[in-house]
């Protein structure tokens, strides 16, 4: 997180300050307890199954993942993936042993505390959130939840340890909103998934402030494969907070996350992401929600790194009433493809979705909207509407849109609409002849662009990503 010294709103700055990517490009020695080395295989799985001293359901479900995976072709669709070599990466690579997250900050190696550190993490935990986790690679070093939180029932900390000493809620959500056979990505996750967020929010409990994780890639051609899980059961809620980011490397990493998510009825849950990998990152995660009778989920989706990104968050409302509101942006520069968007499916009555999807390709980049509402038969009563704004000014980006509409029922009431613009000479005209550069101008218009999107995020959040944008913007006009 930034601190808010750091960052100057265009508004009221005449100059963009020069900004450094060493924010977040640095990196420290690969030193780990535990590693296996390159390559994926069974015996792979089997090993960071043994590492994790997991019950016997959980390797047999590994390994049924793994199966699949091998027998799954890539996908067809979207930008190519040929270059992926999964022999090339590292699946499991701990700094700790297993079993030794820690719950004091001062406890973690001075490495690790100083990466967090650099990052904003305790600053971010002391005053604005009710959790905080933090996962280095393959390993989650830190989780803690205030203890006023788990005093009502609430329960924050990494997955393994779930899987360890809340079975029994693990095991009747675990794969049930994202199935290992869903798709090629989700399969490589379920079979070597380590670390990730669990969150269980008791019935009717309000966790009040937001729990947070944070996700940090150090090694090169080490793939992280998070797996978050959370459940707001009847009438609870809660937001929940990630960010991501790793140094830049001249090869390529992998980062396949499964994120499932389940409102039971009438609970209200969000789900807030910015993510900043590196440019030498493949993004390829899947994370789907489950809506039911009355509940509201909420996604807010921020992709601003990574090499290629697929992601589609998705809410399936499977309850009378039930709502889903997707906000999804992209900013894609030189060297980068974001293939984002979003999925509403209605399998109930009554039910609502809102999609908004927004995106700013500069010096090259790609970004598209790829998306699917779906009604079923018998979802009477829905409404639901898609908005899509693409943003490209200059000649040498793209942005495209590929909707997809499935609709099964007459009464359904069905909106879209979608506009690509680029950034008008007379808008740029009249800010200049109110003082600011041209630089300046061009900032102040993607802001405002993007400002639909930034007021739905926590505040150091919000200066994050404006600050993300003053980087990418430098050097980029004139």
């Amino acid at each position: 997180m930034l601190e808010f010294s750091e960052v100057v709103m265009a508004q009221t700055a005449p100059e963009i300050t020069p900004l450094d990517y060493t924010r977040y490009d640095f990196k420290n020695p690969e030193t780990y307890r535990l590693r296996i080395p390159k390559g994926l295989s069974r015996s792979v799985v089997e090993q960071i199954s043994k590492f994790k001293n997991e019950p016997d359901w959980m390797l047999e479900y590994r390994l049924r993942a793994y199966d699949h995976f091998v027998e799954r072709p890539m996908p067809d669709w979207g930008p190519s993936l040929e270059e992926i070599d999964f022999d090339a990466y590292t699946y499991y690579a701990n700094p700790l042993l297993e079993g030794e997250t820690k719950r004091k900050w001062e406890d973690l190696p001075a490495d690790i505390k100083n990466t967090f550190d650099k990052l904003g993490i305790p600053k971010a935990e002391r005053e604005f959130f009710g959790g905080v986790g933090a996962q280095y690679d393959s390993g989650t070093v830190y989780h803690k939840i205030r203890e006023d939180l788990a005093a009502k029932g609430v329960i924050f900390c990494d997955t393994d340890t779930a899987v360890k000493e809340h079975p029994e809620i693990v095991r009747k959500y675990f794969g049930k909103v994202v199935p290992y056979n869903d798709n090629k990505f989700s399969a490589l996750n379920s079979a070597v998934w380590s670390g990730g967020s669990f969150v269980y929010i008791p019935p009717g409990v309000d966790a009040g402030i937001p729990l947070q994780a944070y996700f940090r890639i150090n090694a090169k051609n080490v793939g992280q494969f998070e797996r978050t899980l959370i459940i707001a059961d009847r009438g609870a809620k809660v937001h929940y907070l990630e960010g991501c980011t790793a140094p830049i490397y001249s090869t390529d990493s992998l980062h396949a996350a499964v994120v499932e998510v389940v409102a039971e009825p009438y609970a209200k849950l969000r789900y807030t992401t910015i993510q900043n990998w590196s440019k030498n990152v493949y993004n390829l995660v899947t994370k789907r929600a489950v809506g039911y009778e009355g509940s509201l989920v909420e996604w807010v989706d921020g992709n601003m790194g990574s090499k290629i990104t697929m992601k589609y968050p998705s809410v399936y409302l499977r309850g009378r009433g039930a709502r889903a509101d997707i906000l999804s942006v992209a900013f894609a520069s030189e060297g980068q493809i974001i293939d984002s968007g979003a999925k509403a499916v209605h399998s109930a009555p009554d039910t609502s979705s809102k999609i908004v999807s927004k995106s700013i390709a500069i010096r090259g980049g790609q970004t598209s909207y790829r998306g699917l509402l779906h009604v079923a038969p018998g979802a009477t009563g829905v409404k639901a509407a898609v908005r899509c704004d693409a943003l490209l000014p200059d000649e040498q980006s793209r942005s495209d849109t590929y909707p997809y509409n499935e609709i099964h029922e007459e009464d359904a009431t069905i909106t879209h609409e979608a506009v690509v613009g680029k950034i008008g000479e007379e808008q740029i005209f009249y800010l200049m002849s109110r003082g600011l550069n041209e630089s300046d101008a061009i900032h102040l218009i993607l802001m405002g662009f993007l400002a639909e999107f930034s007021k739905e995020l926590p505040i150091d959040y919000a200066l994050e990503l404006n600050r993300l944008i003053q980087l990418e913007m430098t050097g980029a006009v004139g």
